[in-house]
């Protein structure tokens, strides 16, 4: 990789500016779905739960198992694909992977939260109910904040993962971060240069957000030992 290459790949016909759109719409795609995923995922292992709530299978729980196997058993390229050619076609790019990358994470993320609600001591729950609380207070005010905590590097790890799973918007003709390296390479016929800048800028989005996860789990850890 010379100087030569890396100032066609991203200086010259001010390409870099491809490179910056398509980071934005890799950063906006994954920050609005995580949070569809998280709100849906919630839902998800709320709805399952209502199985162990009851001792036998709900409709609901039933719900979302099936919604659940279906999403995690199917490709997420082809989910992707779905979306924008049959359920959402002709809808804008942002919306389309928002949508499908929400979908996708709510599956793995209610799982995630579903294992850090069991983990938290049944007698959590039978404490609050003690006190007066109803089920759904008892959940949200004293189970939920505890098994957040438990669960958060799995967490983060899920956001991180739906980060670089973006970089299949390219095949429906959304421009994210690699299908701007693919236009350069279209017009520049070099590829080592502007797929290795694209792994860079991923890795180093990457990087900035294990920090900023590992930042706020000590945090966590710190405010639990006062």
């Amino acid at each position: 990789m010379s100087l030569d290459s890396f100032y066609t790949s991203f200086i010259a016909e001010q390409r870099y500016l491809m490179y910056l759109d398509g980071l934005k719409m890799t950063i906006l795609v994954s920050f609005l779905a995580v949070i569809l995923g998280v709100v849906l995922g919630t839902l998800l292992a709320l709805m399952r739960l209502t199985a162990e709530k009851n001792g036998k299978s709900t409709i609901l729980s039933k719900i979302a198992y099936v919604y659940i196997d279906i999403i995690r058993g199917t490709p997420t390229v082809t989910q992707l694909m779905i979306m924008f050619f049959v359920i959402l076609k002709g809808v804008d790019g942002l919306i389309v992977g928002t949508v499908t990358f929400g979908i996708n994470s709510s599956a793995y993320v209610a799982e995630i939260i579903r294992a850090g609600i069991l983990a938290v001591d049944q007698g959590q729950m039978e404490g609050g109910r003690s006190l007066g609380l109803s089920y759904g207070q008892t959940m949200k005010d004293i189970i939920l904040p505890q098994a957040i905590k438990n669960i958060l590097p799995a967490l983060g790890n899920e956001f991180i993962v739906l980060v670089k799973e973006t970089s299949i918007l390219g095949y429906v003709s959304i421009v994210d971060l690699s299908k701007a390296a693919d236009f350069v390479i279209s017009r520049t016929y070099q590829a080592l240069t502007p797929l290795i800048g694209t792994a860079c800028i991923y890795y180093l989005l990457v990087k900035v957000l294990t920090l900023g996860l590992n930042a706020l789990e000590r945090r966590l850890r710190q405010s639990d030992k006062r």
